[in-house]
This record gives C-alpha cells, sequence and structure tokens, in this order.
C-alpha cells in the first residue's frame, strides 16, 4: 500500500509542476497576444479598404490588362503559401489551417500531377507537413522562419516572391492559407486568392450601382506601376500579423484549458490518495485489534 501511496504523491507533484508551465505560458501568450491584437486591429481597416480600392480600380479599367496583377490566365501552373506558426502548443490551430490549404491543393490535383504545384511554407510546423507529405511538389523553404522578424521589408519577401512569379508567368494564380484573427478565443483557417486580384462580383439590384470614378495623376497607368504592388504587399502583411496574432490567441486558450485539466485531475488523485490512504490506515487497525485479540485468546 505504501508504494502505491509513493506514486500517487509523485503523480500529484508531476502534474502540479505541468500546471505551473501551463500557467506561465499561458501569461506570456496573454502577454504577447496583447501587442500582436493591436497590430492586427490598427492595420486592417487600413488593408481592407486598400483592398477594395485595389478591386474597384481593376474592375473600372477600360481593357482591364494594365496591370500585369489583375490579368486571368488559365491556370497551368499555381502557387499555394501556407502560413503557419513556429511552435506548437495552440490547439488545432495549425492543423486547421493545414487543413484548408489540403483542400485548395486538392482543388489543384491537375496542377499537382503535371508538377507544376508550388507551395511556400511561412512557418515551421506547415513545413514539417508538407515536406513528408508533398515531395511532388515543389516546396519553397526560404521563408520559414519569417516570423523571427515581423518587420514591413522583412515579411514582404515572400510576397514580392510571388508577386515577380505571377508576372514572368512562373505562377498562373496564387492562393494563400492562414488564420483570421476574430477574438483572443475565436480564429478561423482561411484561403483566400492572392493573384490575379480577384474582382468584385457585380450583384444585380433594382437601384442603380454608382461606380467608383478615380482621377488618376499624373496618369493611370504610372500610378498602378506603383500603387498596386504596395497595396498587395500591405494585404500580404495584414495576412502575417493576422496569423500572428491567431498563433497567441489559440495558444493562450489552450494552455488556459490545460491549466484547468490540471486542477481538476489534481482534485482526482487527490481523492485517490485519501482514499489510499484511509485503506493503509484502516488495514493497520484490524491487524493491531486482531493481534490483541490473539493474545488475549
Amino acid at each position: 500500500m505504501s508504494g502505491r501511496l509513493k506514486e500517487v504523491r509523485e503523480r500529484i507533484k508531476s502534474v502540479n509542476s505541468t500546471q505551473q508551465i501551463t500557467k506561465a505560458m499561458k501569461m506570456v501568450s496573454a502577454a504577447k497576444l496583447r501587442r500582436a491584437q493591436q497590430a492586427i486591429t490598427q492595420l486592417r481597416p487600413f488593408a481592407d479598404r486598400l483592398d477594395q480600392i485595389l478591386k474597384n480600380i481593376l474592375a473600372d479599367l477600360d481593357n482591364g490588362a494594365v496591370t500585369s496583377f489583375g490579368v486571368t490566365r488559365e491556370v497551368k501552373k499555381a502557387l499555394v503559401i501556407v502560413i503557419t506558426s513556429n511552435r506548437g502548443l495552440a490547439g488545432a490551430f495549425n492543423s486547421n489551417i493545414i487543413k484548408a490549404a489540403v483542400d485548395k491543393i486538392n482543388e489543384l490535383e491537375e496542377v499537382r500531377k503535371n508538377g507544376d504545384l508550388t507551395i511556400l511554407c511561412i512557418g515551421k510546423r506547415g513545413f514539417d507537413y508538407f515536406r513528408k507529405r508533398y515531395t511532388d511538389c515543389n516546396i519553397v523553404r526560404d521563408y520559414v522562419t519569417l516570423f523571427d522578424d515581423l518587420s514591413f521589408e522583412h515579411v514582404s519577401e515572400p510576397a514580392r516572391f510571388a508577386m515577380k512569379g505571377f508576372e514572368e508567368e512562373q505562377f498562373d494564380v496564387v492562393f494563400i492559407a492562414y488564420g483570421r484573427f476574430k477574438n483572443a478565443a475565436m480564429q478561423y483557417p482561411d484561403v483566400r486568392q492572392f493573384l490575379p486580384v480577384p474582382k468584385p462580383k457585380k450583384i444585380k439590384t433594382k437601384k442603380k450601382v454608382r461606380k467608383a470614378d478615380y482621377l488618376f495623376e499624373p496618369g493611370q497607368v504610372e500610378l498602378l506601376e506603383h500603387l498596386i504592388p504596395n497595396i498587395l504587399l500591405t494585404t500580404f502583411y495584414k495576412y502575417i500579423l493576422d496569423t500572428h496574432a491567431s498563433e497567441h490567441g489559440a495558444r493562450m486558450t489552450a494552455m488556459d484549458k490545460a491549466t484547468e485539466n490540471a486542477e481538476e485531475l489534481i482534485k482526482e488523485l487527490r481523492i485517490t490518495y485519501n482514499k489510499a490512504r484511509q485503506e493503509a490506515i484502516t488495514k493497520e487497525l484490524s491487524e493491531i485489534v486482531g493481534g490483541a485479540a490473539a493474545l488475549e485468546g
């Protein structure tokens, strides 16, 4: 019985140590989340508005091909950018993004069969998954550690890679799989078409729709050559900050749940320990009483 008591005590000690670790990780993630959430909430309205302006400009162009980033081609070569985190312990955050990316890759099965599917991984979790299971695809590993430096210039490098490849017709379409941040407890996997820039869908209504009428100075072509790439870079930066905030939110939630589970497990182990101790005491008393009775007999 003493061996069982010792085993339960060791388990309680081990769970207590684990609980302290999960509490510390929750506090660290909460501190990082505040900064990441502030960054994405400040950027998102600006980036969304720029994205809408970009779609309106491309929809109102006379020939629809003034900029190479709006040209639609037959999809023979594709690039899928998968943005995950470098570390785990974030619940189903990474697996949900990977699953969404896999669904999109399955839609590009013909491109994959021809060996013209490229997967660009940002974050070690996604890279570890795709490099083992998608050996028939071109895996770009140059930007796996992108989250080590979240400056705009550094984050823009994979976006420039995708934009250059699209302009040079190395890719006919570019998709991005990332984690969309809503709040600390809710994050959603999302897949967006990055290139070509999708034009806004026309909704048929009885009301007369007013088109956006932009005045270009010095000229339409000159301005678009500088405006559109900068808007695309800002949009890509938003995807990175979204995923960064989602990661910390998911990890904070996961560590909070792990801490609660550890507390419940400790309570159960303490009940088990008390029962075992009571059994041991009862057994010792029974032996003493039995011995006393034998002596009296």
